[in-house]
């Protein structure tokens, strides 16, 4: 009975006093932290020149390219090194993506189950690259911790898919909560297998807003020590010419 009557009372005292990680948390509404990030990411228009270093098994290759972007609609790459990748260039238009190779002289429309395939032996996939929607339409977001990542406060956010036809239907991202920049996340399938990583090593401030500079992506079901991606620079707002973004321009 004395049992009895103490695991009363440890219930009561347990609802009058719930312990502190019980206890409601001043975390922001999960979607104001999306919508953060998505105001740092998202521009009228960008150009980036960029490095991305694949570290396979045996060895590592080092590609540069230039990319223009309008909203997060559409953008044109061009692959500037080594000798091998030059000349690659990549179209996308809202969900659609075709892949322009000097060798062959032919454009190709990378669509369906080839979505999935690595672009340049990369840890990224084509899908990777077609994510058309901004996060916080894309998905249910809630702040579920706080944590430190490299040294830094952050929120910890779950990211619950609301189409069916997501890439990832469940994300979890931790988000410096005064830069409002991803410092990490993990990216999962529907039966809740980790699939994805990225760390943000360095982050830096363009103009008005906090930017990530240096990445990691790894593919957690390939070998190898991931792939390195790194902003050499980056230009908001630029005067960027509408032909780029049409076919015939793969060719030119």
């Amino acid at each position: 009975m004395m049992k009895y009557r103490l695991l009363i009372l440890t219930a009561v005292m347990l609802l009058m006093f719930p312990p502190e990680s019980a206890m409601a948390q001043d975390w922001p509404d999960g979607l104001e932290v999306m919508k953060h990030i998505d105001r740092n990411m998202v521009s009228e228009n960008q150009v980036i020149e960029s490095t991305m270093i694949v570290h396979g098994r045996r060895s590592s290759r080092t590609i540069t390219s230039r990319g223009y972007m309008i909203s997060d609609e559409k953008s044109f790459s061009e692959y500037l090194s080594p000798p091998r990748e030059k000349g690659t260039k990549m179209l996308k238009l809202e969900d659609k993506l075709w892949i322009y190779s000097p060798s062959t002289n032919r454009v190709i429309q990378i669509a369906g189950h080839m979505l999935r395939q690595s672009v340049m032996g990369s840890d990224l996939s084509y899908e990777d690259f077609t994510e058309a929607d901004e996060l916080e339409e894309a998905y249910d977001c809630t702040v579920i911790g706080e944590e430190q990542v490299r040294d830094r406060p952050a929120y910890v956010v779950e990211l619950i898919g609301k189409k069916d036809d997501l890439a990832y239907a469940k994300r979890k991202v931790w988000v410096d909560s005064e830069r409002w920049v991803a410092l990490r996340e993990e990216r999962f399938a529907r039966s809740g297998k980790l699939l994805k990583t990225t760390d943000i090593t360095e982050v830096f401030k363009v103009q008005d807003r906090w930017y990530p500079k240096h990445m990691i992506f790894k593919d957690v079901l390939k070998k190898g020590k991931g792939t390195e991606f790194i902003i050499d620079s980056i230009k908001f707002d630029q005067d960027i010419p509408e032909h780029l973004f049409t076919k015939a321009a793969l060719r030119k």
